[in-house]
């Protein structure tokens, strides 16, 4: 199979809106814009950024075949030994903090570039399961997609040498203002091209879906990235899978786009309704607590505690709190009554605990049913 090199976006005939399209960008915006909204509405937005974050690490890594849970990561961060491979967490941990690495690079004034994209691979790639690829480098070998000999192979990207003028064409397109695109459209079309330059030798994937997130941000359409599309993506894998591929071979870019805005509208409306849940799980719990009498005050500082780390043991807690380790500790009994946190170790020593009613509302969708 030879290899693919794509034409610069924007595609070419020009993207028809036609009615089904139109609408379809009209309600995927509605929702990114309630979405973005419940910023303003959450008394603490940060907690659930953190959710969100993490919720899209797990779930992108986990369209790769990295096995980590939500629970996994959070228990790994809180210093816990999670049930899955130690290499798959610490992949999920790196992409947890590429993303925010980019978030931060926008905020910071730093464009969205192929530099930008670089140091993110770096980040990513820095440990875990693949080490043995060059982070931060585009490739100098030519890849292929869905097999290594060609009898099996699916795609093949551009030849290495071809990967620098792509991505800079990429890179152009994304700052273009003068193509009449909404930001909406020019994401999906972004990834979509990314993807099919697959620039690295590995980490395309959740690299890629990063970038729709950046682009997102930098725009201001998303003051926080609370999107986590790849619940979508995850959802309909063979779908999104295919739809990639037959962007390549037959250019039909409004069935992909119908599909991504789509996905967008759905993810949007669901990350709402997950936020104004949370936050009605925390402020349910905080009057149940408000109830204790004389340790109300100490455990709603602890509460408080656990919303940002819903995973954590009594030192952790009383250094975020300020509260010494024996008033933490009789705090956590009286929550563990009230049925708000749980401890998940079984052991004497070394008890870790969790928040179990907040976690399942952040955790929602990101682990497989038994079976």
């Amino acid at each position: 199979m030879r290899a693919f090199i794509p034409r610069p976006l924007p595609p070419t005939p020009r993207i028809r809106f036609r009615q089904s399209l139109g609408k379809l960008l009209e309600d995927a915006a509605a929702a990114l814009g309630r979405l973005d909204a419940v910023t303003a509405l959450l008394p603490e937005p940060d907690v659930f950024v953190y959710g969100c974050v993490r919720k899209e690490a797990v779930l992108s890594s986990q369209i790769e075949g990295i096995r980590s849970s939500l629970a996994d990561l959070v228990l790994y961060e809180a210093g816990g030994a999670p049930k899955t491979p130690a290499a798959d967490v610490l992949e999920v941990s790196n992409a947890v903090a590429t993303l925010n690495h980019g978030v931060s690079r926008l905020r910071g004034g730093f464009p969205i570039s192929n530099r930008l994209l670089r140091e993110m691979h770096t980040r990513l790639l820095a440990s875990g399961r693949a080490r043995v690829v060059t982070p931060g480098e585009f490739r100098q070998s030519q890849n292929r997609i869905g097999g290594s000999r060609p009898g099996t192979t699916a795609f093949v990207p551009p030849p290495p040498g071809h990967v620098q003028q792509c991505m800079t064409d990429l890179e152009r397109f994304i700052h273009d203002t003068d193509d009449g695109l909404p930001t909406l459209v020019k994401a999906g079309l972004a990834h979509v091209q990314f993807e099919t330059i697959h620039p690295f030798l590995d980490g395309n994937g959740r690299v890629g879906r990063m970038l729709i997130t950046l682009m997102l941000s930098d725009a201001g359409l998303l003051r926080e990235p609370l999107l986590y599309l790849s619940l979508y993506f995850k959802r309909n894998r063979s779908t999104y899978h295919r739809l990639l591929n037959d962007i390549r071979h037959t250019g039909d870019w409004e069935a992909w786009l119908r599909f991504f805005l789509e996905g967008v509208r759905e993810v949007a409306e669901e990350a709402f309704a997950a936020a104004r849940l949370a936050s009605d799980t925390i402020q349910d719990d905080r009057a149940r607590i408000a109830r204790l009498g004389r340790r109300a005050g100490s455990a709603l500082r602890v509460h408080q505690s656990l919303v940002g780390r819903p995973i954590s043991n009594i030192g952790d807690m009383a250094d975020r709190t300020g509260l010494s380790a024996p008033t933490v500790t009789a705090v956590i009994r009286a929550l563990e009554a009230l049925g708000i946190v749980r401890e998940i170790t079984g052991r004497q020593r070394g008890r870790i605990y969790t928040y179990e009613r907040y976690l399942a509302v952040l955790r929602e969708s990101t682990e497989d049913p038994p079976g």
